[in-house]
């Protein structure tokens, strides 16, 4: 059963510059903390999370860093979920459903607010969506309070 991200006893926050470094940080720093809690680097879950996570930092570094100069990842996990999020202040919010059912075509492209690659590339939201699916996970964005950032929740189970 997949737990709520807040009920989940483990917790990490990474904060960085919103540069394409960024990518490579959060992809070395996912390993180890999957590692520390206990999830061998063989689970059929880690190459799928550090795909998913690449694609959505990769999308604050396209598209947000102009207004957001740091992204955040903020992980969770417990003994049989693990989710994070990644987070910065472009005030955006993608459709994440609708990036998946209509190959990311839901007006999530072009203008700087999109989901990065397309789906024709192999990438984006539709392939964030479709691999957090396949794991049998939720994905979810959640506005900050003033609406000028948002966060990309995946939750997983383990």
């Amino acid at each position: 059963m997949i737990r709520r991200p807040e009920a989940l006893p483990y917790r990490h926050v990474l904060t960085m510059p919103t540069t394409g470094a960024a990518v490579r940080v959060a992809r070395e720093t996912t390993e180890q903390v999957l590692t520390e809690w206990g999830v061998d680097r063989r689970h059929p879950c880690v190459d799928p999370v550090l795909l998913i996570l690449a694609e959505l930092v990769t999308n604050s570094v396209r598209h947000a860093a102009a207004v957001s100069p740091q992204v955040t990842v903020v992980y969770a996990g417990g003994p049989d979920t693990f989710a994070f999020a990644v987070h910065d202040r472009h005030p955006f919010q993608p459709a994440l459903l609708a990036a998946f059912t209509d190959g990311g075509r839901g007006g999530e492209g072009g203008g700087g607010r999109g989901d990065g690659a397309g789906a024709a590339s192999g990438g984006g939201l539709p392939t964030v969506v479709q691999l957090t699916l396949q794991l049998g996970g939720t994905a979810v964005v959640r506005a900050d309070p003033d609406g000028r950032g948002k966060s990309v929740w995946i939750t997983l189970p383990l």
